[in-house]
């Protein structure tokens, strides 16, 4: 029998974070993650606190009672070559489990993916984390979504690189079967909100913008971080329709497919990924003005305001063909920059750089990155 080798072993990738899984944002992202690095040759094992996950560490969760002790922590990555944190070591929901994190990782092959650091999020800005968040070691590569946290966090002294999210291409959606699940007829008007509910989502605004196109309302995503109860008066006094819930089908392409326009008014995002979601999916957007959107519009992007339904009702009430030309040019601005080809690409650059290169990708260990830095 011949004995497998360094060479011949597949290497191994452990993602984790407080939960993932799911349908936030970090869930989303680590997961288009977890495709890249399996298709760059990795085994991936999915370690968190909640969520549907390879290796469950409760301490790892947002509000843990105790967090995980260095064992724990170090059995749940045993075997493993590089380690993606996605944002567990960047915002202080569950500090106590980020330090432990942090120490496990001293030494060895790590990236940190930060989403949205405290100081970015009033909810977080005040924390006192004592310096201690982003944590950094010379074993790590710090990778972000955004120019702007880049630029953050070289002003606090820590290199990063940025890597923005890539989208596989979306399959066709039922369209017609969707909306009369929703007992909508085919010539009403529906906005989606894909998202959950919490403030800064701004709820309202997107309310209004139904309310302002004549359409009904329809969010998909559950009441979080306690805003339930704000949730249900906002929708209690809405002058529209209101659907609530996931498509029927259970297909978020099914939604888009659906929907007439996507409404995304929020007010901080670390990157947000319903605008380029729908520009793939060929459906005109209203983005709120957080300053990441001014980035990616910066790109080329031609979404409309979320304060201004007048553009969006004269959009969808005029000819089909200036709609199919503003869906060509988004959808191809949307494959440019986000590929799934090119987040493969930064990815693998990232994890060369840490020392643990793809199989098969050969050359320098530490090779530098293809990614952005804008």
């Amino acid at each position: 029998m011949v004995e497998a080798t360094a060479e011949t072993t597949t290497p191994r990738a452990a993602v984790m974070s407080f939960r993932l899984g799911l349908t936030d944002g970090v869930s989303v992202v680590a997961g288009s993650w977890i495709r890249a690095l399996r298709r760059l040759g990795f085994d991936v094992v999915t370690v968190a606190g909640g969520g549907p996950v390879d290796a469950l560490v409760p301490g790892l969760a947002l509000g843990a009672a105790t967090p995980p002790s260095h064992a724990e922590v170090e059995a749940a990555l045993a075997g493993c070559d590089v380690v993606i944190v996605e944002n567990l070591c960047t915002i202080p929901l569950n500090l106590p489990a980020s330090r432990v994190v942090a120490d496990v990782l001293r030494g060895r092959p790590a990236v940190l993916h930060h989403h949205d650091p405290a100081w970015q999020r009033p909810d977080l800005a005040r924390a006192d984390t004592r310096g201690e968040l982003p944590p950094h070691d010379p074993a790590w590569r710090h990778v972000v979504l955004n120019g702007r946290t880049r630029r953050e966090l070289a002003a606090r002294g820590i290199d990063a690189v940025t890597v923005y999210s890539g989208f596989p291409e979306p399959p066709p959606g039922d369209r017609a079967g969707t909306r009369a699940a929703l007992e909508l007829g085919q010539a009403d008007r529906l906005v989606l909100h894909p998202v959950r509910a919490i403030a800064r989502k701004n709820i309202p605004a997107a309310v209004a913008l139904a309310e302002a196109l004549g359409a009904t309302y329809w969010l998909t995503g559950p009441a979080e971080d306690g805003y339930a109860g704000e949730l249900d008066q906002v929708l209690a006094s809405a002058r529209c329709p209101v659907r609530r819930g996931p498509a029927p089908s259970g297909s978020i392409h099914d939604a888009y497919a659906a929907c007439d326009v996507v409404a995304f008014p929020s007010t901080w995002e670390g990157f947000g990924n319903p605008p380029i979601e729908a520009a793939l999916c060929r459906r005109p957007v209203a983005v709120g003005r957080y300053p990441v959107a001014d980035e990616l519009r910066a790109l080329g992007f031609m979404w409309f305001d979320a304060e201004a339904p007048a553009q969006v009702d004269a959009l969808l009430s005029g000819p089909p063909d200036v709609r199919a030309q503003l869906a060509d040019h988004n959808q191809a601005v949307a494959r440019t920059h986000f590929s799934e080809e090119r987040l493969v690409a930064d990815i693998a650059a990232a994890l060369c750089s840490v020392g643990v290169p793809p199989p098969g990708a050969g050359g320098d260990r530490r090779s530098g990155l293809t990614a952005s830095t804008s």
